[in-house]
């Protein structure tokens, strides 16, 4: 069954919704086919997803197919939702003045680097990539680096595994505050750019450091994970986004130089998905959403998490639920828990999921 959006006027047959989750490279599993019902106005339609709605009225099932597993199924249908249950919120937009300077010195400092290091969050790799990073990087040399493993399943961790190895790229794994994953990361910086110096020594120069440029979102931990490789504390670093401020090289040992940079994000946010995600995740600043609303929708995505689900809401909260309209949900805590604030009650959910009391998940699987 398929839920219709009609006489929604686009400017090419090949029908291109850029930066937004219909189609967007972060957002993979809402499958969009557009059907001309006439010459000059097309009918869009999203195959899968329940399209429960922010009110939970309406409810549709994802046709079935041999070749796609019950899990499988599961995450399809929740980013098709997903795609509907934000259409009705304010907007999600939080661009800090200093974010700009930092994206033009950050261009000009990449010329400089040999090899990139791109941190994102392990819980939402896709949300937390740069719509223009390939595009600023061009054929630069990059590892991926999905921080806060520790937040996320063996499952979870093993799919994304499998989806980099598959397309060649280099992955590592880590946990910027206690450091796992830091040693790999630089022996494979170093093997990276191992060329540089091969090279230098041909034209007679003397060999020089390794520079590796360290980049991401705000609040992925990128200051943690360099305070852990120098195993001392060189850069900012605060569990919120914006606290690094300005580019700032610093030497590792003799053979390895890394610059910090602030976290950077689009100036608009066109994909709204993400975005919900990043306010999950605590990667976006506070003051760019409304906690009711984000706390709702990560019920509703937990309720259908088959690793979490209602009985992890039920035994948390002790109240009963079916998760399929958060915003009540969030209102019976309020009532239950913070005499009526429905803010308290939405920042107590948010902060439960951030500190692991659902238990670890990510809230993205790897496209198909």
């Amino acid at each position: 069954m398929a839920a219709q959006l009609s006489g929604v006027w686009l400017n090419s047959p090949a029908v291109t919704l850029a930066g937004n989750l219909l189609h967007s490279r972060r957002s993979p599993f809402a499958t969009i086919s557009a059907v001309h019902t006439s010459t000059s106005s097309p009918t869009i339609q999203i195959v899968g997803g329940k399209n429960l709605g922010w009110n939970g009225l309406e409810s549709s099932k994802l046709s079935s197919s041999p070749d796609i597993d019950t899990e499988e199924l599961d995450w399809v249908e929740l980013d098709a939702d997903l795609y509907h249950w934000t259409k009705g919120l304010r907007p999600v937009q939080w661009y800090p003045g200093h974010i700009a300077k930092t994206e033009k010195e950050l261009k000009d400092q990449l010329k400089l680097m040999d090899v990139v290091i791109e941190v994102r969050d392990a819980r939402i790799p896709m949300s937390t990539s740069h719509p223009q990073m390939d595009s600023w990087l061009g054929n630069r040399k990059r590892i991926i680096v999905l921080n806060r493993e520790d937040m996320i399943s063996t499952a979870d961790r093993n799919a994304w595994s499998s989806y980099y190895a598959r397309q060649g790229t280099k992955v590592v794994f880590s946990n910027g505050q206690l450091g796992m994953g830091t040693m790999k990361l630089n022996r494979l910086a170093k093997a990276l750019a191992g060329g540089v110096n091969i090279k230098r020594k041909a034209k007679g120069l003397l060999p020089r450091p390794v520079r590796a440029g360290i980049i991401g979102y705000p609040n992925v931990g990128k200051s943690s994970l360099v305070n852990r490789l120098l195993k001392r504390r060189m850069c900012p670093a605060a569990p919120r986004p914006g606290v690094t401020r300005e580019l700032k090289w610093v030497r590792f040992g003799k053979d390895l130089e890394l610059l910090d940079s602030p976290g950077i994000i689009p100036m608009r946010i066109n994909d709204q998905s993400a975005a919900i995600k990043l306010a999950i995740c605590d990667d976006i600043g506070e003051r760019s959403y409304d906690f009711t609303e984000v706390a709702a929708i990560l019920v509703q995505m937990l309720a259908r998490l088959p690793a979490v689900g209602n009985k992890a809401l039920r035994d948390r909260y002790k109240i009963e639920t079916d998760g399929r309209v958060g915003k009540i949900f969030v209102q019976k805590v309020a009532l239950q828990l913070f005499n009526g604030d429905s803010h308290q009650a939405a920042f107590r959910i948010l902060s439960d999921f951030r500190k692991g009391k659902f238990g670890w998940v990510a809230l993205e699987r790897p496209p198909r």
